[in-house]
């Protein structure tokens, strides 16, 4: 049985790179939200955040998406 290091570490830091960014895209949307619901309490218009978090959920499933149509392809 013969492993090719190099195609295993080409998967690793593929998936680490991956995982990262979804993560941050993730993280980036709550914190969008979150200034939603500061501003509100502060009585002023949080839309250009409520977007982005939208926009970075959005990024997340289409992501999610992708990875599941190179699964089942």
């Amino acid at each position: 049985m013969h492993i090719d290091w190099a195609a295993l570490g080409s998967v690793f830091g593929v998936s680490l790179v991956a995982t990262v960014a979804l993560v941050g895209l993730f993280t980036l949307g709550i914190v969008g939200l979150s200034k939603r619901e500061s501003a509100t309490a502060a009585g002023t218009s949080a839309a250009l955040a409520v977007t982005a978090a939208y926009a970075c959920f959005a990024a997340c499933a289409a992501a999610v998406a992708y990875g599941i149509y190179l699964i089942v392809a």
